[in-house]
């Protein structure tokens, strides 16, 4: 299940109009919400809510193994339109398989005139957490400094204690773990580049995503049905999946370690099927083909290969398989993973008759498993109890 900040961030994009998927650094999200999900482990009870529409505040408590908590809070330039958590369906605040929308440009900021005057406000986004006893501070800044532009900064304030030394009567030593990361955006829906910088190491970075083929808002389905037949013209065989490929690379060098390194990426996949949402595409039961997602990552400097396979092979139900391999040190390791949607037992319907909203209200909860050459299977399920949003 999503933390509150995650879910709060990605609302925020959502109200912004800016596209969070089309970037490099996420190009095997969908693989990894199936194989790297995270495993809870002790005792953790998490309490959220929202006193109004532009400030939220977070609380969490872990009882076991060892007793801590925290507390954050997150203030909003816009209203996110939050509803109540009995209201939010349960694949909003899960990590899962689905393939995204078309890359589209990010949507400008409305405009708001008074006596003649621009008034509207530049979107931006502002959360803080502290940790309790370590008294750790995370903080994160997120702001549109255009249509196409936006800046995220955040940053990390640490100290851990390594022991004291009496005898030559010295306090403690601190190993100061602080450190702010810069990352700047440029999103033309086409393409998409990112610009990172790390103050302490002093590394900084450049990242580059091309979606080849249309993106939204061309009207190439309108345009292809306009288009007269000749008479000698075969008609389109049927078979194989239709979709489209990205294609992206980084390049990084830390000036700290005086070394650098480079990676190269591509992922085919499938395109939505037209007339249906976001949120319905992963689940709907009357695709004409099976959302599927291959990926392929790699590194030439460290000898490092990444292919993974995902696809929805049910409504209920999606597979991944990853292969990662070592030029250099031989080493591989093959891991395979299942999502499975547990629904509640209702009454059935016609197919006319059964909406989107539907079936996505009776989802009860999901399940994920992978198991590995390197480690044993791991199983999460998490139910429709919405414990973090108040």
């Amino acid at each position: 299940m999503q933390p509150f900040a995650s879910y709060i961030l990605r609302k925020y994009y959502e109200a912004t109009g800016w596209n969070e998927d089309n970037l490099y650094s996420n190009l095997t999200r969908s693989s990894n919400a199936i194989l790297d999900f995270q495993v809870p482990r002790g005792l953790h009870f998490h309490v959220s809510k929202s006193p109004n529409t532009v400030f939220k505040t977070t609380y969490s408590l872990n009882a076991l193994p060892n007793l801590n908590g925290s507390l954050g809070y997150i203030f909003t330039s816009c209203d996110l339109g939050l509803t109540s958590s009995a209201d939010v369906a349960l694949h909003e605040i899960t990590q899962h398989f689905k393939v995204y929308d078309l890359p589209r440009s990010p949507e400008p900021r409305p405009e708001v005139w008074l006596a003649g005057e621009r008034v509207d406000q530049r979107y931006y986004l502002m959360y803080g957490r502290l940790y309790v006893p370590t008294g750790r501070l995370d903080a994160l800044y997120s702001t549109r400094l255009g249509t196409s532009w936006q800046l995220v900064a955040a940053a990390i304030s640490e100290q851990k204690q390594l022991g004291s030394n009496k005898a030559k009567g010295r306090r403690s030593d601190a190993v100061d773990h602080s450190n702010i990361l810069l990352n700047l955006q440029h999103d033309r829906g086409k393409w998409c580049t990112e610009y990172t910088l790390s103050v302490v190491d002093g590394l900084c970075g450049a990242r580059l995503l091309y979606n080849f083929g249309k993106k939204a808002g061309d009207d190439y389905v309108a345009g292809e049905s306009r288009r007269e037949r000749r008479v000698d013209e075969e008609e389109a065989m049927d078979g194989g999946l239709k979709g489209r490929i990205s294609a992206g690379a980084e390049l990084y060098f830390s000036a700290k370690e005086k070394s650098g390194g480079i990676s190269t990426a591509v992922r085919f996949t499938t395109v939505p099927e037209l007339g249906t949402s976001e949120s319905e595409g992963y689940m709907s039961s009357a695709a004409s083909q099976p959302p599927t997602t291959v990926t392929a990552v790699m590194n030439p400097i460290l000898g490092h290969f990444s292919a993974a396979y995902a696809s929805q092979v049910s409504q209920d139900l999606a597979v991944c398989s990853r292969f990662d391999f070592n030029a250099y040190s031989y080493e591989s390791e093959w891991t395979i993973g299942a999502e499975w949607w547990v629904r509640k037992q209702i009454k059935e319907e016609p197919p006319a008759l059964e909406s989107s909203s539907r079936r996505t209200e009776d989802l009860q909860g999901v399940m994920k498993a992978r198991i590995s050459t390197n480690y044993v299977s791991h199983v999460t399920f998490n139910v429709d109890e919405h414990p973090q949003i108040r």
